[in-house]
């Protein structure tokens, strides 16, 4: 694995060691491998109370009465409350549609939403105090699906829309509706001598995060609350938060703590409004942490989807039309539902060009679990689809299917279906091309010396399910699309705060940002920025917290980009403040001062030349530099409702990726030998953090492929599995090798060229796996995950 390709010719900045294009080490690796790392799990606070929420144990109900008194009763507890005790006339939140109430409010919409809460000085006190909450539920009829949600006399999720979508959908049950029409599909359709359709069906997947829900919430002696808490976006949990509470946002003081991973789950509010609820009403901290029960309750998962598809081409492999509908299942409340509707949309088409689409994406209000944002939202669904329909095609004329996509790969200029054009490298059938030229594994690795099995490489592993009878193997390719950044005119800024001082003897510089470290590494790259533009060593991370302005969401793979865009932009205006002040100082003695470009670097003022005119301890002497700015990128707009055109994106990243997999034909079992993956990251700014999220996000696109799905009953919408016992995430023994061949090409209206690359490689790897377990039993599977049954018949 490596990183290679086209070097950029974006400005490096200077060569102070540990700046950008190093493969520096995480500050908190040490302390996260040894167990000592502090997550939001393990706050504690002297006299601090215990928080728990009671949540319902059926979908759709109404709720007749609800008795507290015996919890109340109990020694040890100190409050308990329902909606009736909230404070204010605010008593929903929600990303962008406020449907969600802090506390169920006459009526339960999915099997575990919150019902009360409890504080008590114990949390086995505040569990059996939860337990003795009486609660009168009168059921009602579930909807589960298109059919059940959009019936002329369907049951409304949501009685009384009156939300800013209500006016462009056909039906109160759907949150959002984004068409997509270009050209004429229909008579492009005349033109094809192929086409082909289908049907398909994605999975409802968990983040599965590290570390469950969790946070401490301390009442201030100004009336406000200070809220230690695990997130993904300070600023819009206080936006969230502060109303309900009935307080000035400045009284909501909101810091980051220890994230143990996201993946989008931690984008909506869980535990943070409860936890203040409690500390405000008892004066006293209170502390809440989920279980990992009450964690696949406790937030959103991944849209599952029913995806139905045609496409069709020319003899000679050209593509003539595509024509598509996208219904995903929100669940019973919006979170993040009509941007996961943008994008299933308009990037439904994939990486092709294709003149002529017929599109349509909605989302759903259901009884079922509320669904929002994970990893790739919206383009993993979609690429899913249109990566077995490119399979499809290519099998019907005869064509190699990496060849039959190099042949309709978009590329820089090639406008998507919303009529914006491409303006940076896409290098959709290079990275094909190389993905198919990396060698292969050997074959049968599973044969040890004398020609006996060994069972730990053969599918089924170390349950010695076979000894190698049956077992076939597969090869598959895919490639995506996915887009970065926030979307459709979202004012999508980040903030960042440089100081830059002389701290004993040593110039040091200070980077304040509110993004969220969830292990996405940003805290390193932060740090290689300020090297690169200030030239100093020491670089100190300030915790994020809401005494900075917003930095937005950790998600969208967006924060090297946005964030370090603001961290870029900020350390330039302080390297100039610096040299102003250097130049007052020292420019009469020297005339390179007035004359030459100056640089920071190594902790020194030096010309474009090499020559040191003066060390930064000296500069600085007496002075310091502080600056918190905002930064933007270029501004993007709303899709058109009823075309679906226009300028939605900010940039696109793209990777491909080749699945390897032996198949026992006969036991339905698979083990995924080598999922290689090929991206282009415009700039690798931590060549090694680089390699380590396209294996993340790869094996978690694994994932879907082959074992995860939450399990929801059709007739009761409840959940059947919520638990890593019956939910299967893959483990070391699950994850195959991945070799990433990283390719490097600028985009020039990006920060250092860079390239959003979390969530890419997440589209492919999911029908990568699935294109080699068909090549391996000529099976249609046209479902994930894969189960066994799927494989046997049976």
């Amino acid at each position: 694995m490596g990183v290679t390709g086209t070097p950029t010719n974006i400005n490096q900045g200077t060569k102070t060691k540990g700046g950008i294009g190093e493969s520096t080490l995480r500050p908190d690796g040490t302390l996260k491998v040894t167990g000592e790392f502090a997550y939001s799990s393990d706050m504690w606070h002297e006299d601090m109370l215990w928080g728990h929420t009671l949540r319902s144990t059926t979908a759709h109900a109404e709720i007749r009465s609800i008795d507290t008194s015996e919890a109340l009763a109990m020694p040890g507890v100190y409050s308990v409350l329902t909606y009736d005790d909230l404070p204010t006339e605010v008593k929903n939140y929600g990303l962008e549609i406020q449907d969600t109430p802090v506390l169920a409010n006459g009526k339960v919409r999915h099997h575990g939403e919150p019902v009360a809460i409890v504080a008590a000085d114990h949390p086995e006190t505040a569990r059996r105090a939860a337990a003795k909450i009486k609660i009168d539920y009168v059921e009602l009829p579930v909807v589960t699906d298109e059919a059940s949600a959009t019936a002329p006399d369907a049951l409304l999720i949501h009685e009384g829309r009156d939300d800013h979508h209500i006016g462009h959908v056909p039906h109160p049950n759907i949150v959002h509706r984004q068409p997509i029409v270009r050209g004429n599909a229909d008579e492009a359709a005349k033109r094809a001598d192929v086409i082909v359709k289908g049907e398909y069906t994605f999975g409802m997947q968990d983040q599965a995060f590290l570390g469950p829900e969790s946070g401490l919430a301390v009442p201030g002696e100004d009336g406000g609350v200070d809220l230690y808490v695990a997130t993904q976006w300070l600023h819009s949990d206080l936006k969230q938060i502060a109303p309900v509470l009935g307080l000035p946002e400045e009284k909501v003081r909101m810091t980051l703590s220890g994230v143990g991973g996201a993946f989008g789950g931690r984008e909506d509010i869980s535990m943070q409004i409860h936890a203040c609820l409690l500390a405000l009403r008892t004066g006293k901290p209170v502390k809440i942490v989920y279980n990992r029960f009450e964690s696949f309750f406790g937030h959103v998962h991944r849209h599952p989807a029913k995806l139905y598809y045609e496409h069709g081409a020319t003899k000679d492999g050209k593509l003539t039309h595509m024509k598509c509908k996208i219904v995903l299942d929100g669940g019973a409340y919006a979170s993040a539902s009509p941007a996961v509707v943008g994008n299933a949309s308009s990037l439904s088409v994939g990486p092709y060009v294709i003149e002529d689409v017929d599109i349509e994406a909605i989302a759903l209000y259901t009884n079922n679990p509320p669904c929002g944002a994970m990893r790739g939202f919206g383009a993993v669904q979609a690429c899913f689809a249109y990566e077995a329909q490119m399979d499809k095609l290519a099998a019907k004329l005869d064509i190699d299917p990496v060849e039959f996509r190099r042949m309709n790969a978009m590329e820089q200029g090639t406008l998507l279906p919303t009529g914006q054009p491409c303006d940076s490298p896409a290098p959709v059938a290079e990275l094909l091309r190389r993905i198919k030229a990396m060698p292969m594994p050997p074959e049968q690795q599973w044969l040890a010396a004398g020609e006996q099995a060994d069972v730990r490489a053969l599918p089924g592993g170390l349950s010695n399910t076979t000894h190698g009878e049956g077992v076939v193997r597969g090869v598959g390719y895919a490639v995506g699309i996915k887009n970065v950044g926030f979307s459709e005119g979202f004012d999508d800024y980040s903030t960042a705060r440089v100081r830059m001082e002389v701290i004993n003897g040593e110039p040091v510089a200070t980077v304040h940002t509110a993004m969220a470290e969830v292990g996405q590494g940003g805290v390193t790259v932060h740090a290689q920025i300020a090297r690169t533009e200030l030239g100093v060593t020491q670089v100190t991370i300030h915790p994020a917290d809401t005494q900075v302005g917003s930095a937005g969401s950790t998600s969208a793979s967006r924060q090297t980009y946005v964030t370090g865009g603001a961290v870029k932009n900020t350390c330039e205006n302080v390297r100039e403040k610096v040299l102003e002040i250097g130049r007052a100082k020292f420019g009469s003695y020297h005339p390179a001062w007035a004359t030459a470009e100056l640089l920071l670097e190594g902790g020194k003022v030096v010309t474009d030349g090499g020559e040191v005119l003066a060390d930064l301890v000296d500069v600085l002497e007496g002075e310091s530099v502080d600056l918190e700015l905002e930064w933007r990128h270029r501004p993007t707009e709303a899709f058109d409702l009823v075309t679906g055109q226009g300028n939605g994106h900010v940039q696109y990243s793209f990777a491909a990726h080749r699945a390897v997999v032996e198949v026992d034909t006969e036991l339905g079992l698979v083990k995924v030998i080598e999922l290689a993956c090929a991206q282009d990251v415009g700039k690798a700014l931590n060549p090694l953090s680089v390699v380590g999220q396209i294996q993340g996000g790869t094996t978690q696109g694994l994932g879907v492929a082959v074992m995860e799905e939450i399990i929801v009953d059709p007739k009761t919408a409840k959940v059947r599995n919520p638990s890593f016992t019956d939910y299967l995430i893959p483990t070391i023994l699950d994850t195959p090798t991945i070799p990433v061949d990283v390719l490097e090409l600028a985009d020039e209206n990006a920060p250092y060229g860079l390239r959003g690359i979390g969530e890419a490689p997440t589209l492919s790897s999911t029908p990568a796996v699935l294109a080699a377990i068909r090549n391996a039993t000529g099976l249609e599977l046209n479902r994930t995950p894969v189960r066994p049954e799927h494989l046997t018949g049976t």
